[in-house]
């Protein structure tokens, strides 16, 4: 079963199954996603991967935002170091440009970065390269099972 499917069927539970968008072109970069969609690139849920004390995390944040280790170490209490792209695929069974906090391999704990919170909606990929969902940040908490909102990115509040 392809990740997509897995996301699908995963979403079947909040009946949004019918909601993931899947585009032509690639959505495998916030860029490249933002122009799939037509939005700004902040409003792209990226999901980060990053090795944690049992093995793997994510965090979800804006497209503008980048982790900022200093306040990773302060949230976390270990350095920030991401999953290379074979570990990804093995926790989350997603590969690079498509992993989301759904429907994953492994019970592994997501985190959301407040740095979504300014919007109404954002767009979480689903599995694939091509593909993404609007949902509310209530959605995309309920939706990912989040442990909580974290405060562990730079670069995208306004000076």
């Amino acid at each position: 079963m392809m990740a997509i499917d897995k996301v699908r069927e995963y979403l079947k539970k909040w009946d949004r199954d019918n909601d993931i968008l899947e585009f032509e072109a690639s959505s495998a970069t916030v860029e490249l996603a933002a122009q799939a969609l037509d939005v700004e690139p902040a409003r792209i849920a990226k999901t980060i991967s990053f090795k944690d004390r049992e093995g793997a995390m994510l965090i979800v944040a804006a497209g503008d935002a980048k982790i900022d280790s200093k306040k990773f170490k302060t949230e976390f209490g270990f350095k920030a170091k991401m999953l290379s792209p074979d570990q990804v695929l093995d926790y989350t069974g997603h590969a690079v440009g498509g992993v989301c906090p759904f429907g994953l391999k492994n019970n592994i704990p997501v985190f959301l970065d407040v740095s979504l919170k300014r919007f109404e909606t954002v767009f979480p990929a689903c599995g694939s390269s091509n593909s993404a969902i609007r949902l509310t940040c209530a959605e995309l908490e309920e939706y990912s099972m989040s442990k909580k909102w974290v405060d562990v990115c730079k670069g995208w509040e306004k000076e």
